[in-house]
């Protein structure tokens, strides 16, 4: 590209801009253009599921010896279960929403959610 903008006696970020969205764009575009197989949209309606699970940041953490995790600097503490005695040594999955709050997840199960500050959320807040 610098030496395209020096050959047409481009000298200023002006002179660039311009050079780049009226000459080079519109001949790279019809150089390397290609129709499309089949006609129509390649986009897709979503077809369901939860997107704040998919977008959120995940990160898999071993569980300690006091059956907590600890993430960010914060020691989430697991609450007790029906299904384990412990999670000691599991694997589980930590996840960061948008929003701040956590969950953790062993395998597809949530067994637990957190406020931003590691603040455990009450089983009657989990339906909400």
């Amino acid at each position: 590209m610098p030496k395209a903008l020096a050959d047409a006696g481009v000298s200023t970020l002006e002179d660039a801009n311009r050079y780049i969205a009226e000459t080079y764009l519109p001949a790279h575009n019809r150089r390397f253009r290609v129709d499309p197989a089949e006609p129509g949209s390649a986009f897709v309606p979503w077809a369901g599921g939860e997107l704040a699970e998919i977008l959120c940041h995940q990160e898999d953490r071993v569980v300690a010896r006091d059956n907590t995790v600890q993430f960010d600097k914060l020691s989430l503490l697991i609450p007790p279960s029906r299904l384990w005695a412990h999670y000691v040594r599991a694997t589980v999955q930590v996840r960061r929403y948008a929003d701040g709050r956590l969950a953790l997840f062993h395998g597809p199960r949530c067994i637990g959610r957190y406020q931003a500050d590691a603040t455990p959320v009450a089983d009657t807040e989990l339906a909400a």
